[in-house]
């Protein structure tokens, strides 16, 4: 490093050494360090543009990674969705129906949630909205699978009481065919044989002789019996479970009593036209939770297509009851 530097003399018209001064060595100083900065900074930024270290390397590779398996699992999610969904769609239509079962509630199969915000720790991050919608996903899929198990679980439980359940049905004819004159009438408005007037007949008619064999239509237990003089006359109720009940009315003789436990096709009484009746004949009533349904929908047991629809016609044409 030279100690001074070299000026003109105008006074003598001549070149001289001047020696350097502080300020010479801090400006020579300062310079030289801006100079090494600038270089310093700029190589920096040139190894950072076109340079990575091994460590950023590895940083992206990784986030590369978690971006690629954050949108497989978006599609994981969105294929389990769909398979939950045919799940339910056949649990609801086809499952259920077999096993005559109400609808699994709707507020049960897509519970709600709320609350606090559940997800406010990965707001304001890369990537966390696309991490926060399928957070929120996958809680919906968790909590409706729950449900979907619990109604599976029912399901389960009806399947192991099947057969029961298939004995219990009301599924036979109170009535032998071969002891039918012809079906009376049938389940719907009808002219009443004694008030003449349109009325609703809750059941239907078998118009065979006194004394005919009457059958229990389904496995159950008979609930009750009754004597009367008008009305249903002679009758009995049998309760099968499941949300099944029938009536037999207008009996001869009442074979049953009160606490009895019965089968499908066992005699419980005769046919006969006791109470409000014009002639001998078998009233048969079908309840479902309370409510009297069509008999004719419950006999498949022991009908051929063929004989359903005779029968169907049969009970529809009839345009009179006989009680």
């Amino acid at each position: 490093m030279r100690k001074h530097h070299i000026r003109f003399n105008e006074a003598q018209l001549r070149m001289e050494a001047v020696p350097f001064t502080t300020a010479d060595y801090v400006r020579w100083f300062l310079a030289r360090a801006v100079l090494f900065a600038a270089v310093a900074v700029g190589s920096i930024l040139t190894f950072d543009q076109y340079f990575e270290s091994p460590k950023v390397r590895s940083q992206k590779r990784q986030i590369e990674f978690l971006e690629s398996q954050l949108t497989t699992m978006e599609g994981q999610v969105s294929d389990m969705t769909g398979a939950l969904e045919e799940l339910t769609e056949r649990d609801e239509v086809i499952y259920r129906n077999i096993f005559g079962a109400e609808p699994y509630p709707d507020h049960l199969r897509n519970p709600g949630i709320g609350g606090a915000d559940r997800y406010r720790d990965f707001r304001g991050l890369e990537q966390s909205e696309q991490v926060i919608a399928l957070r929120e996903q996958m809680a919906e899929l968790e909590r409706r699978m729950v449900a979907q198990g619990e109604s599976f679980g029912q399901l389960v439980d009806l399947a192991g009481s099947k057969q029961e359940m298939l004995e219990s049905i009301p599924a036979i004819q109170p009535v032998r065919n071969s002891d039918l004159k012809r079906m009376a009438s049938g389940y719907g408005y009808r002219i009443h044989p004694i008030y003449k007037v349109r009325k609703m007949h809750w059941g239907m008619d078998f118009s065979a002789p006194t004394g005919t064999e009457i059958f229990a239509t389904g496995n159950g237990k008979v609930v009750e019996v009754k004597k009367k003089y008008n009305g249903y006359g002679h009758h009995i109720k049998i309760q099968h479970g499941y949300g099944y009940e029938t009536l037999y009315a207008h009996m001869s003789k009442i074979l049953v009593r009160k606490g009895q436990r019965v089968e499908r096709g066992e005699v419980i009484g005769l046919v006969g036209s006791t109470g409000t009746s014009v002639a001998p004949h078998l009233h048969y009533e079908v309840f479902k939770e309370g409510k009297r349904v069509n008999p004719a929908h419950y006999y498949f047991n022991d009908l051929s297509p063929e004989q359903y629809e005779l029968l169907l016609a049969a009970s529809e044409n009839a345009n009179q009851s006989f009680d």
